[in-house]
């Protein structure tokens, strides 16, 4: 197993709220949150921040809602969005934050579920809650992000911070670390909505130790994009820079990346493997496009490889200036989670200057459970366990994969009023992920795919659709994919892949070679993707038959496609 991993000292803290005075105290004036975007409350210091929660969790209590209530949280990444989340945790209330990106009725559902008194919401979501007030029967305060005063219908949320005096830091209600702080909801559908628990000593132990091992600096600016419900962006790129002292910027969307990055100077980008490989693509496409780069890239890269060998550690910086400058100059390090990015991509950013990891978890893990490290990493594998985490391989096969199991001070309390589930999520005190995986000699561990999503192969053997779906997207022909095990006609089992092809590709394709798109361009386009990727692999893994999707594939709000939905629908 590993060895020598290079750790870090990181301050000590007991819950959020506990990380929420301590760093007023050390980082006093410095910007804390800032929102790209006009808002009611668009910026804030280390001591506003704090200020604001005091005011803002004062004017709860005199609400009459009593400690321990469940208080729903919907609205874009913003400023407000994180006043409301941790004045929720230092005055010990319990939080449910709601993916904005559900279905109306998604959303009731688990306000429903959720058993939540009080609701903190956007103005997206005013004209849902005024018309459905009378159903949500438990809901007994609406409080509206966006309203500068309140109304007949809502309490706005500025007006409350404005003007209300704030208790002592000494008068805080005192926070059992170990009790139930927020419900996340991780499917939201009628009856079948699942609530995972997470306590405050979950989140803490989950920041101290993913710092340990992923140092982050009070100069650090991270740029915010992804949705901050998931426990993801929450604890890795919310959370984290608090506890850290660093800055977060959110973004005006995921189509203004490159513009904010710039705008800000950002060091720090979470992304999902889909954002990298977009940026990427765009990359290596500007490159194409300019014959002199296209010709001297490789040589260049070659030279800057040496030079970083040899010391002279900011030379791809230097040379690929014009490069990071697109990002805003400043980038520190790009961190991938939510899937496994293709390692061709992070070898690539790599090789243009850009530091490049990524991390492995769930929403029931807090969500870390392994990270590389920045001089400590390995592009195919989703890291080391983190400290005070363990993981263990449960019923390896020959070739040593098998369900990832994990225990450690980061590991859900269960799943809200479910105790059926609760208890097939753990076997004998481990937590199962679902996850099928390996560890190497080196300590790394490698992920192959969801235990759910396996195919059998004739011979027995398991098949990792993932791996598969990985090399195709190494085509720019292929946008989306997904492999599947269906029947043949002898009702044997065999390999079949949906695709949804890259226009992009192929109008630059029609426009190089002077010919018309046609259905008979496509499919000989994508038989060369077919093959090109069947001699990378074992025959028993290899395509045997493939479709053509007119439509994208349906997508979680965390852009995963929905297997089972897309592998039963028409191509």
């Amino acid at each position: 197993m590993a060895t020598n991993i290079k750790l870090y000292d990181v301050p000590y803290i007991s819950s959020l709220q506990d990380m929420v005075i301590k760093s007023s105290q050390k980082y006093h004036q410095k910007l804390a949150l800032e929102d790209l975007t006009n808002s009611p409350i668009s910026k804030v210091s280390y001591l506003q921040l704090l200020e604001n929660i005091l005011r803002f969790g004062t004017a709860l209590q005199q609400l009459g809602i009593k400690e321990r209530t469940h208080v729903a949280l919907i609205g874009e990444n913003r400023v407000q969005w994180g006043i409301a989340y941790l004045t929720l945790m230092s005055f010990d209330y319990v939080v449910v934050p709601i993916d904005k990106n559900l279905t109306s009725n998604e959303i009731l559902n688990i306000i429903h579920e959720s058993d939540a008194e009080a609701i903190i919401f956007s103005d997206t979501y005013q004209q849902l809650l005024s018309e459905k007030k009378d159903v949500l029967k438990r809901l007994k305060h609406f409080i509206a992000m966006d309203l500068q005063k309140k109304n007949d219908s809502f309490l706005s949320m500025f007006e409350m911070i404005s003007t209300t005096q704030p208790v002592n830091v000494n008068q805080l209600p005192k926070i059992n670390p170990d009790e139930t702080a927020e419900i996340i909801f991780t499917s939201g559908s009628l009856g079948r909505a699942k609530g995972v628990m997470l306590s405050q000593s979950n989140l803490v132990a989950n920041l101290m130790s993913m710092t340990k091992m992923l140092f982050i600096y009070p100069e650090d600016k991270f740029l915010s994009v992804l949705p901050i419900h998931h426990t993801y962006e929450c604890t890795c790129g919310f959370l984290c820079p608090i506890f850290s002292g660093a800055s977060v910027h959110f973004a005006r969307s995921l189509k203004t990346v490159s513009e904010d990055i710039q705008k800000v100077h950002a060091t720090m980008l979470l992304g999902v493997p889909l954002l990298f490989e977009k940026m990427f693509r765009a990359i290596y496409k500007a490159i194409e496009k300019d014959k002199v780069k296209s010709v001297i890239m490789k040589p260049l890269i070659s030279i800057t490889d040496f030079a970083e060998k040899a010391g002279w550690k900011n030379s791809k910086k230097k040379i690929f200036h014009e490069l990071h400058q697109k990002f805003g100059g400043s980038v520190r390090l790009f961190i991938a989670g939510g899937a496994a990015p293709d390692p061709k991509v992070s070898k690539g950013l790599r090789e243009f200057g850009f530091n490049f990891v990524q991390g492995y978890g769930l929403t029931e893990t807090s969500p870390i459970l392994a990270l590389n490290q920045l001089d400590n990493f390995k592009d195919n594998a989703a890291g080391l366990p983190l400290p005070g985490v363990q993981i263990k391989i449960n019923g390896p096969d020959e070739e040593g994969v098998g369900e990832i199991f994990a225990k450690g001070p980061s590991i859900m309390l269960g799943y809200y009023k479910n105790e059926k589930i609760t208890n097939e999520a753990f076997e004998n005190g481990w937590f199962k992920t679902g996850d099928l995986g390996c560890f190497d000699e080196d300590g790394f561990l490698h992920i192959s795919g969801r235990k759910k999503n396996v195919i059998i192969a004739n011979n027995g053997k398991n098949i990792f659709p993932e791996e598969i779906e990985d090399i195709l997207h190494r085509s720019p022909y292929v946008l989306e994919s997904l492999v599947f095990g269906e029947k043949d006609e002898k009702h044997d089992e065999r390999i079949a892949a949906q695709i949804f092809v890259n226009a992009e590709a192929f109008i630059d394709y029609s426009e190089k070679n002077n010919v018309p798109i046609t259905e008979e361009l496509i499919h000989q386009k994508i038989s060369e993707v077919i093959k090109q990727t069947n001699e990378q692999l074992s025959s028993f893994k290899q395509i045997k038959k493939f479709y053509i999707r007119q439509q994208e594939f349906e997508k979680t709000t965390t852009q995963k496609i929905k297997r089972y939905a897309a592998s039963n629908s028409e191509a």
